[in-house]
């Protein structure tokens, strides 16, 4: 009797990742694919979504029971009744500073959301743009649209950014009479089944006609389910930016901290605007690769730069206006990178300060995953900085999308 497969597909900035396990919850494929075209047009995702079904192995596609999507959380994207896109997404690193009074008269009291970053401020512009007769979709909840053909439902997780709250699991009273109420989603919780996958996009990739779409997550909180973390760990995700979890006993209430339910448990955390993106905008990977091998992480620059991936921050601290410092730039490019660990190394620091200010406590260790996690010298100038014992996880954010498939009820 052949396997059943259960899958995670993962939306980053850069790409998108497809992780395959078995009921054992052993590996059995996986790939990646960069984007087309820009992060911000919603046909990269669809286009990078295509080229990862049709490269799965036929006895994988037909035996693919369940299907969870992670994407960035806060990035938002205006939609038409029909799932159609009617412009490009508003990232979850851009701020939207139109509608500051408004913002503020919707979410009194909930400081999460009266930051220009939340997708509350990006659906307050995107409403003014194209009217109320439109859906208000984050990027995951709207790629399992895709493949449902019905963007009705969005997960809990993703959600928070617009104003869900999770302990009262409604919206704000405040929307109740607003025009624009119905562009919400309905709001499911992360790993329920929604519907059964789109005959013709099951015929049109081989797919399993059965195949479950199962409510997703956040690309940070299926990290948290890849890392397996534990009550005295914390999570530090180092993709395109900087992203620092761990669990509490219960939820922050913080200007630039989310607090989510993962596994049963509170997860608390923030996400920086600096992160490897700044990297690769200076250097490619094998360039990295070769200079961090000339690094000596004993040793200091004495540099002080403030790796931004561009202008504005969301968390350790919430400015819209701070201004990124990658200059002087030394001669020496081994130097210079080791500048850039060292910045992102002390915002890094900075997160898991600002989180041990508001929970009590630091973890006792520091578990790391995505593309940074592979660095050993960086590793070891966030050890010196951080002054907290870090281990590298080898899995990857798709890797617990599909562990939450695989245990969906």
């Amino acid at each position: 009797m052949p396997d059943n497969f259960y899958g995670g597909l993962d939306f980053g900035t850069s790409g998108a990742r497809i992780s395959i396990i078995n009921l054992q919850k052993k590996l059995v494929y996986s790939n990646s694919v960069p984007y087309s075209c820009s992060f911000k047009n919603p046909n990269s995702w669809i286009n990078s979504c295509e080229n990862l079904l049709v490269g799965l192995p036929i006895q994988v596609k037909i035996n693919l029971n369940k299907l969870a999507i992670s994407g960035t959380s806060g990035t938002l994207i205006p939609c038409n009744l029909q799932g159609e896109p009617l412009g490009e997404a508003i990232p979850y690193d851009q701020a939207c500073t139109e509608h500051n009074i408004l913002l503020e008269s919707l979410a009194s009291g909930e400081d999460h959301l009266q930051t220009p970053y939340s997708s509350l401020a990006k659906a307050l512009k995107l409403i003014d743009k194209y009217g109320t007769n439109i859906l208000l979709r984050h990027q995951s909840d709207w790629i399992t649209g895709w493949f449902l053909k019905d963007w009705t439902h969005g997960e809990e997780g993703n959600n928070l950014k617009l104003g869900w709250d999770l302990e009262k699991e409604s919206w704000p009273k405040s929307y109740l009479n607003t025009s624009w109420k119905k562009c919400l989603p309905q709001i499911v919780k992360s790993g329920k089944i929604i519907g059964q996958v789109n005959f013709d996009l099951a015929e049109r990739f081989n797919l399993n006609k059965k195949l479950i779409l199962i409510s997703g997550t956040t690309d940070s909180n299926a990290s948290v389910i890849a890392a397996g973390l534990g009550k005295e760990d914390g999570l530090t995700v180092l993709g395109t930016t900087i992203v620092v979890k761990k669990i509490i006993d219960k939820p922050v209430k913080k200007q630039g901290v989310t607090n989510h339910r993962v596994n049963g448990h509170w997860i608390c955390g923030g996400a920086s605007n600096a992160g490897c993106g700044i990297l690769s905008q200076l250097f490619s990977d094998s360039e990295i690769k070769e200079l961090s091998r000339q690094i000596n992480p004993s040793k200091n620059t004495s540099l002080n730069l403030l790796p931004l991936n561009s202008k504005g921050e969301r968390f350790p601290v919430n400015n819209a206006n701070l201004e990124p410092i990658l200059y002087p730039r030394p001669v020496s490019d081994s130097l210079y990178l080791h500048a850039l660990f060292e910045g992102l190394a002390k915002i890094e620091l900075k997160g898991w300060e600002k989180l041990g200010e508001l929970t009590g406590y630091f973890p006792k260790k520091i578990i790391t995953i995505g593309g940074g996690s592979k660095n050993p010298q960086w590793r070891k100038i966030r050890e010196k900085i951080i002054n907290i014992p870090i281990v590298s996880s080898k899995k990857t954010t798709s890797f617990g999308t599909a562990l939450l498939a695989m245990n969906a009820k």
